[in-house]
């Protein structure tokens, strides 16, 4: 009896031990898991989501493009396949969001021509580029689905083209089109309001057709017609990921050209007086795309705080007197780069000091501002920045940048020395 007991305990206590044996082996796995991922993690990367056809793919690239992130997440991309950002843009910022528009068959009617093309675009003007065809601005464009199923497309452009005909206006003649069916109707369409004295050939009841010369002239009236550059707009793209102050052309504008007709008044072979009275665009202006860098447009006054502590450690500054620089700002406006009764931005400016950074692009941006700060402590205010280097406590850095830099009326030492504290400590 005896013997049987010792063998239950001893049965108990192996599986006690092979137990405890097997669940320091698990904790010592998982250790070593977290430390590889703590490692992997610390080598740092780039978060990049990816957006491919309704699924999302989040990766943390190592690569220098966008298409190195693609090639990481196992993704390929076709030649007819659109990817924004680019595919060769190089990966600055933390964070990207990918997206890959993917083509698919697309078919073009226009007049007899009938073509298939792969596209991933869905406006009538980007289809038509893909495949170098151009769009007159009088020529109407409808997108629906295809009529013919066999042609293996779900998407179909039907092109109605405006009939080109040769217009002499007021003596001067362009090309021009229309979708009017008389000149009349082609008229009205131009905007051109005919005088008592003006005269058409054709009629105006007259039919448009392609090749048709068609002449508008004023009798007994002196006019002159010239062409006149038509000026482009230009659309800015807003980038968070770029600094301030960067600026690309995505699409280069093209001015326009119209054909402008003036009357002209002349006493004694002096033109005296000179009026419009028609005009006719001959080329649409292109609009022009660029990129602009807007970093740090946009941030909360706790963002500006972390970013403040950054930029002064990047200058050369201790820890110490980044803090006592610090104590003084959140005294000054909270962090804030707005305007305010008390001055303008994170010192508060005012005066002249205050019309300077207003000069400067975005100035309610926080790294301008910085920029700003650094500008006037490396000329105007150098011996402030060399007192503050020289200084090795936190209180003396928060009074020689108060009373040297700030130089405020009434200042609150003791605050901007607990503020200071508080920086340090948080940082």
């Amino acid at each position: 009896m005896n013997n049987l007991i010792r063998k239950s305990a001893f049965s108990f206590w192996s599986l006690l031990a092979t137990v405890f044996f097997l669940i320091v082996v698990a904790i010592l796995l998982v250790s070593n898991v977290t430390h590889a991922v703590g490692s992997d993690a610390s080598q740092g990367g780039r978060l990049v989501t990816i957006h491919d056809r309704g699924v999302e793919k989040i990766i943390l690239s190592q690569g220098l493009t966008i298409g190195d992130a693609i090639r990481e997440a196992g993704l390929v991309v076709d030649e007819n396949d659109v990817v924004e950002p680019a595919i060769s843009e190089k990966m600055v910022s933390s964070n990207y969001q990918v997206n890959i528009y993917r083509a698919s068959p697309v078919i073009i009617v226009d007049g007899n021509i009938r073509r298939k093309i792969m596209t991933p675009y869905q406006t009538a003007d980007q289809i038509a580029k893909t495949v170098g065809i151009v769009l007159y601005p009088e020529d109407k464009t409808i997108i629906g689905s295809a009529d013919n199923m066999a042609d293996g497309a779900g998407l179909q452009l039907n092109i109605i083209r405006a009939t080109p005909f040769a217009f002499t206006l007021y003596g001067k003649t362009i090309t021009a089109r229309t979708q009017s069916k008389t000149i009349g109707e082609m008229l009205l369409e131009k905007g051109i309001v005919l005088s008592d004295i003006d005269r058409v050939y054709p009629s105006q009841d007259s039919l448009m057709a392609n090749g048709l010369v068609v002449r508008v002239w004023r009798e007994g009236k002196q006019t002159i017609t010239v062409d006149e550059a038509v000026a482009f707009d230009t659309e800015k793209i807003e980038s968070v990921d770029q600094p301030v102050g960067f600026y690309e052309i995505k699409l280069v504008g093209v001015p326009g050209l119209r054909s402008v007709t003036y009357e002209v008044s002349i006493e004694d072979g002096v033109e005296v007086s000179r009026a419009e009275i028609a005009s006719v665009v001959v080329t649409p202006a292109s609009k022009q795309i660029v990129t602009v860098g807007i970093k740090g447009k946009y941030t909360t006054p706790s963002e500006n705080e972390n970013i403040t502590w950054d930029y002064l450690i990047s200058k050369g500054f201790s820890r110490v007197q980044t803090a006592g620089i610090m104590g003084n700002l959140m005294q000054e406006h909270r962090f804030n780069t707005s305007d305010s009764d008390g001055g303008y931005g994170l010192v508060q400016w005012t005066g002249s000091r205050r019309e300077e950074l207003l000069l400067q692009p975005y100035p309610e941006n926080i790294y301008t501002q910085l920029d700003f700060l650094m500008h006037e402590l490396n000329t105007g205010y150098v011996y402030v920045r060399d007192n503050i280097l020289a200084s090795d406590s936190l209180e003396s850095a928060v009074t020689i940048f108060q009373n040297q830099y700030e130089r405020c009326g009434i200042c609150r030492e003791s605050k901007r020395i607990e503020f200071a504290q508080n920086i340090l400590a948080s940082h």
